[in-house]
C-alpha cells in the first residue's frame, strides 16, 4: 500500500478522550489509558512483570486472587472461560496499550475494571501512596474496520521507539537499526511473541480470533518495517 493511502501515523488519535459509542460482543477496541498527571505507572521490573501477569489473569469470568496463585505459575494457572480475546499489547513507562475483541456482553468493562483495580492496589501497596493512579476511565477506539484493525498491530507495537527517539514519527527515525534493535529486545509487549520467541507470555494472547493478516514472521517484520520507516508528513 503506498504512503499516500495509510492512516496518519501520528493524527489517528488525537482528540479521541471519550467514548461515543458503545461496546458491542464480536468487535475490536484499541485500549490505552495514562498515568494520572502523566505520572510513570511503571518503575522498576517487578511493576511490569506484575502488569503482564494480571493482563493474564484478569482476563476472566471468575475472580482470582494472585496472592493464591502458585509462584511460578501464572501463565498455566487455569483461569477458565474469558472476558475479551487480546491480540496486541504494550507497556511504555506511564501508560499501556491493549487489543481486544469482545467475548461477552460487558467483558472489556470488566477486564479492564479488574486489571486497573489490581494494579492500582499494587501500586499503591507497594509505594505507599493513595489515591487514583490512572487518568480517569480507560480510552477505547473501535477498530472498525480492517485497514484499521491492521494497522493497530503496528502502531501499538511501535510505541517502544519512542523511549529511544521521542520524534520519530514527525522526524523520520534516525537510526533505524538502532530502532530494530530495540524493538527486538523489548520484552514488555507482544512483539517478541509475533516474531516467533518461545516465552511464558504468549498465553496472553488468543490470535486465532484476529484476521490472519501475518501468514508468517517475514510478513509481520516486513509491515513492521514499512511503518518504521515512514515519516509522517501532514
Amino acid at each position: 500500500m503506498e504512503v499516500t493511502h495509510r492512516l496518519n501515523l501520528c493524527g489517528i488519535f488525537k482528540g479521541i478522550m471519550s467514548r461515543n459509542f458503545s461496546l458491542s460482543i464480536g468487535e475490536f477496541y484499541h485500549l490505552y489509558n495514562r498515568g494520572t498527571d502523566k505520572r510513570l505507572v511503571f518503575l522498576d521490573e517487578d511493576d511490569r512483570q506484575r502488569f503482564s501477569k494480571l493482563l493474564y489473569l484478569c482476563n476472566s469470568q471468575k475472580s482470582i486472587v494472585f496472592r493464591d496463585i502458585p509462584i511460578g505459575s501464572t501463565y498455566g494457572y487455569e483461569r477458565g472461560e474469558t472476558l475479551v480475546d487480546i491480540g496486541a499489547y504494550c507497556l511504555m513507562p506511564n501508560h499501556f496499550h491493549i487489543l481486544v475483541h469482545e467475548k461477552v456482553e460487558g467483558g472489556v468493562s470488566l477486564f479492564m475494571q479488574k486489571l486497573s483495580t489490581a494494579y492500582s492496589m499494587y501500586f499503591n501497596t507497594k509505594y505507599a501512596r493513595t489515591g487514583a493512579l490512572f487518568e480517569g476511565r480507560f480510552k477505547a477506539t473501535h477498530a472498525n474496520s480492517d485497514e484499521y484493525l491492521k494497522y493497530l498491530f503496528s502502531y501499538i507495537h511501535l510505541n517502544p521507539v519512542k523511549i529511544i527517539d521521542l520524534k520519530w514519527k514527525e522526524n523520520g527515525i534516525t537510526d533505524r537499526k538502532k530502532a530494530e534493535q530495540y524493538l527486538a529486545s523489548y520484552p514488555y509487549s507482544s512483539y517478541l511473541d509475533y516474531m516467533g520467541q518461545v516465552r511464558e507470555e504468549d498465553a496472553i494472547l488468543n490470535k486465532n480470533v484476529f484476521p490472519e493478516y501475518f501468514k508468517s514472521i517475514k510478513e509481520f517484520s516486513q509491515t513492521i518495517n514499512e511503518w518504521l520507516t515512514f515519516k509522517d508528513r501532514n
